[in-house]
């Protein structure tokens, strides 16, 4: 940004007013934004007011009937604009109030909710890999324009301008993430150029959709200062590497107390086993290419479950065994997986909560 540009964005604002940017879903399961002026100030995410937008130019509304309204459900910090601005994270539904049928957050809230008033209080830790693509070549940051960079081995966690590419976005995004109150985790380089690793968590119930959603959100609008686009495709880059992941772990209130492994966690897993094929649908397009045994993934085939197994479809880590108590990770989700279908599916399956018709 230019030195005007950037005076003009920095200009004080007039008494009252704030801006507040609404952030939804499309029809592609892609995200999309504006913004509007407010002047009252509002306690909760939903006292804040309903809006509007052109469904028919996000393939959610036919042109003779396109109105689709927005319902503000969390709202955070604007790190881009400053305080007192924000970011409110919103469903889409129709004039009448129908969940429109891209509207993921719906039915997962309504399983959630069911989850609290049961008192079983889910955690989720969300775990979001993704690549940082060159809009020059339209590949991934540190690889050349012909052939492939050296074997994967030295990028995971790595260090230095020959193996680590995008840093200053991942670092940028990672305090982004934190003013704006997102219980962002972690950051780390994962195992090839440019791809990268972001945790939320631990968070409570519908947190864990809102949170990745906002934060992928962040993380996209800071690649595009920087010309990068973010790839969260489960096998972008085809051949000897690993794909991008979104595993989630997850714990309820009885699994993380005195004999939950036993007593609750293993009986998820079997739970989630017999319903293997109905989540693995639900977890992410072009999964197929990334769940095939290899590159630490269980084949999305079969199910199975194991003691730090990187291989297995879910794992559980040696310190909840020995501890009798905690949490597992489901390691089938994809990157691009829906945060709200899977925290959704997890919670369903594990709690024997019906799914919403």
């Amino acid at each position: 940004m230019d030195a005007e540009l950037r005076r003009l964005s920095e200009l004080p604002m007039p008494g009252g007013a704030y801006i507040a940017e609404y952030v939804w879903i499309d029809g592609a399961g892609k995200l999309r934004a504006k913004a509007r002026t407010l002047y009252k100030k509002f306690e909760v995410a939903t006292d804040f007011p309903h809006w509007n937008y052109d469904g028919s130019s996000t393939g959610q509304a036919p042109g003779e009937d396109s109105e689709v309204i927005l319902y503000p459900h969390a709202v955070y910090a604007d790190p881009f604009r400053g305080s007192p601005n924000v970011i409110v994270m919103c469903d889409q539904n129709t004039p009448q109030g129908t969940p429109l049928p891209s509207n993921s957050r719906h039915d997962c809230a309504k399983v959630i909710e069911k989850s609290m008033e049961m008192g079983l209080e889910p955690w989720f830790g969300i775990e979001q890999e993704y690549f940082l693509v060159d809009r020059k070549t339209g590949k991934p940051a540190g690889f050349p324009m012909h052939g492939n960079p050296d074997p994967q081995g030295p990028y995971y966690c790595g260090i230095g301008a020959n193996h680590l590419f995008g840093r200053d976005v991942v670092d940028a995004h990672y305090r982004a993430c934190l003013y704006a109150g997102i219980k962002i985790s972690g950051i780390n380089a994962e195992v090839a150029p440019g791809q990268w690793e972001f945790q939320v968590g631990p968070a409570i119930g519908m947190e864990g959709g809102d949170q990745v959603w906002m934060a992928r959100f962040l993380l996209e609008r800071i690649a595009e200062m920087s010309g990068y686009i973010v790839n969260y495709d489960p096998k972008p880059v085809k051949g000897d590497w690993n794909g991008s992941g979104a595993h989630t772990n997850f714990s309820t209130k009885p699994m993380r107390e005195e004999g939950g492994f036993e007593s609750h966690i293993i009986p998820a897993l079997e739970r989630l086993g017999k319903k293997h094929f109905e989540h693995i649908k639900a977890y992410g397009t072009g999964n197929e290419e990334r769940l095939t045994g290899k590159h630490e993934t269980a084949s999305m085939d079969v199910f199975k479950w194991g003691t730090a197994d990187r291989g297995a479809s879910c794992r559980v880590g040696h310190e909840t065994k020995a501890n009798g108590c905690g949490y597992f990770e489901d390691r089938r989700p994809a990157g691009n997986m829906d945060p709200y279908v899977v925290t959704k599916m997890i919670v369903s399956t594990c709690c024997e909560i019906p799914l919403p018709e």
